[in-house]
């Protein structure tokens, strides 16, 4: 058996130290300081992402917090800024109907540095560049890129870049641009994929927001249609609704004017009522030949992205130069049971966007409901003048049946009771009396022709009905009934707006007459035979024809003249109205010297 000594187990690896204890080996200090700090290092990374998770995901939540389009853009490019500790940050929309930024929000930059700025980018430059291939871009020095092409006076400098498309439904709805890293350096490939994300969430948004504002259009344009509806369906002038449907239709599209057309003769088409911009120059006026006319007539719906460069309006009539200084169009017909009853016609402002294919489709619609409103306005009013007819076709025949046998009865009896009277007093009055029943026999007649040949509402309202209109409202205020009398065709060579001109201008004549006249005599005299002088007044003698055509307007009273020093102001309009028209207005001593005669004259 072999001794086995403890001393023999010891190892130069296993020292023991004193006292019998085994000794530990000594670790590293150093090693140890790498091992914490390396630890230390992971959980700050750890913790900064988190914290940047947590930011996109409110981030994200803020950027669907609202329906606003608009808001909800700046919502994306501040909550861009933030989560990648940028200076400033943009949101670019590219235009969908052209090239460049359709609209451009930005962030960072106060609004009296964006004034001194001017006008917002339009889509060169590094900007362009991410239009034009829409991939992220991140860059270092912005000067440096060959693409730069500076920026305008007044503008902040920017170094650092940072841009990234936003898609919504696969196509690129436009791009967000981070400018100016804050504490400097440059975008991190990590800030880049946090901002895509963001993109992504944003797209979302953004299509949720056109959705919504989609259905609010839509509910406008059906609420405007019923309003047309009802205006048409529930009152007697056509023409109180389709100025409603002018006036609507131009709200609802977004433009600077709205006009209702109607078919004025074949291929023809006049502005029978307009609302905005320039609606007093075009209402009455002719659309040129070949231009929307034939087209609208047609059944065919026109949109002009700009009417400053479209064919259509290069005739240089007067309708087609207005129009040059507007911008995008539509004109739309409004159709019912295969006839045009007329057309919508919407112009916006220069530079503006072109309609979508949304307002276009809600436009048609607008039109087709407008179309039926109109025809069934139309019915309506046919039952109401039937029954107007019928009621004076019983009404004539009543008195023509009735009262006028009567009267002819009793003029009959008196006048056998005249040739029985012994009195020749008694005998002349009876004479008298029969007389007055003859001349009330006259009358009746006359009214049972009128009453079977009158006016109607579906006859054309033309100049010559509206002045004797103005005439009769006048009797109000006169005590008695002006007389008016025409010469030449004024129905034919007087256009619609010379017509709403010379109309004001008798009614503030017929007033002045009325409140200081004091006259017992007022006569109206119309004259579209006259030729002008250059002052604007008719030549003399009258059958000289070497100036231009023109109306004159003649109203004389019997009254107590326009005294030395009284007010002018009445007079004032007149001119300014008349010389608008290229004509003029004045006033002298009436006839006699009596009196005061006021003539008013326009170019035709």
């Amino acid at each position: 058996m072999t001794e086995v000594h403890t001393g023999d187990m010891q190892t130069p690896e296993e020292p023991v130290a004193t006292g019998g204890r085994p000794r530990i080996p000594e670790i590293s200090s150093l090693g140890l300081d790498t091992l914490v700090t390396e630890v230390s290092e992971r959980l700050q990374s750890a913790a900064a992402v988190t914290d940047r998770m947590q930011r996109l995901l409110e981030a994200v939540v803020s950027v669907g917090a609202g329906l606003d389009p608009h808001a909800t853009l700046q919502r994306i490019a501040a909550g861009a800024a933030e989560l990648v500790d940028a200076k400033y940050a943009a949101m670019g929309v590219v235009n969908p109907h052209g090239s460049g930024l359709s609209d451009f929000i930005h962030i960072g930059i106060d609004n009296a540095t964006a004034a001194e700025i001017g006008h917002l980018p339009t889509g060169r430059g590094i900007l362009g560049a991410l239009i034009d291939d829409p991939r992220p871009l991140r860059l270092t020095d912005l000067s440096t890129d060959p693409r730069s092409v500076g920026f305008p006076a007044h503008h902040p400098p920017m170094v650092s870049f940072l841009g990234v498309p936003i898609r919504v439904r696969g196509e690129v709805f436009g791009n967000l641009y981070l400018t100016e890293k804050k504490g400097g350096g440059s975008f991190t490939p990590e800030d880049e994929q946090v901002v895509l994300a963001l993109g992504a969430a944003a797209g979302v948004a953004i299509e949720n927001s056109r959705l919504y504002e989609q259905g609010r259009r839509r509910e406008r344009w059906i609420t405007g249609a019923a309003a047309v509806t009802t205006s048409l369906l529930s009152t007697d002038e056509a023409q109180v609704a389709l100025t409603v449907a002018a006036e609507q239709v131009r709200e609802l599209a977004g433009g600077a004017l709205g006009m209702i057309l109607l078919p004025a003769g074949e291929d023809r088409m006049r502005v029978a009522h307009a609302s905005g911009e320039q609606a007093d120059h075009l209402t009455g006026e002719l659309l040129p030949e070949g231009g929307f006319a034939p087209r609208l007539l047609a059944g065919e719906a026109l949109y002009l992205d700009d009417l400053a460069t479209a064919p259509e309006t290069a005739s240089g009539a007067q309708f087609d130069r207005l129009a040059r200084r507007f911008g995008p169009a539509m004109a739309v017909p409004m159709v019912s049971a295969g006839r045009v009853l007329g057309a919508l016609c919407v112009w916006r402002e220069a530079g503006t966007v072109p309609f979508s294919d949304t307002e276009r489709q809600l436009s048609q619609t607008f039109a087709s409901q407008a179309a039926l409103a109109l025809r069934l306005a139309e019915y309506q009013r046919n039952q109401q003048r039937l029954a107007v007819f019928q009621d004076r076709d019983r009404i004539a025949r009543d008195l023509h049946d009735l009262v006028i046998q009567r009267l002819f009865a009793t003029g009959m009896m008196l006048e056998s009771a005249a040739r029985r009277a012994v009195v020749p007093e008694v005998q002349e009055r009876i004479g008298q009396a029969v007389d007055e029943l003859d001349a009330t026999i006259q009358e009746v007649r006359t009214t049972i022709y009128a009453l079977q040949h009158g006016d109607t509402d579906d006859q054309p309202d033309t100049l010559r009905t509206r002045v004797l209109r103005e005439g009769s409202q006048a009797a109000a205020a006169l005590g008695f009934r002006p007389t008016v009398t025409f010469t030449g065709p004024v129905e034919s060579l007087v256009g619609e707006r010379t017509s709403r001109q010379l109309l004001a201008a008798l009614r503030e004549m017929l007033s002045n007459t009325a409140r200081h006249a004091r006259a017992s005599r007022v006569a109206v005299e119309l004259d579209a035979t006259v030729h002008l002088g250059e002052d604007g007044r008719p030549l003399s003698p009258a059958p000289t024809r070497t100036g231009p055509p023109g109306v004159l307007l003649t109203v004389t009273d019997d009254g107590v003249g326009i005294p030395e020093g009284g007010r002018r102001s009445g007079l004032r309009n007149l001119t300014r109205r008349a010389e608008a028209l290229g004509g003029d207005a004045w006033h002298e001593t009436g006839p006699h010297g009596k009196g005061t005669r006021v003539r008013w004259t326009a170019r035709l």
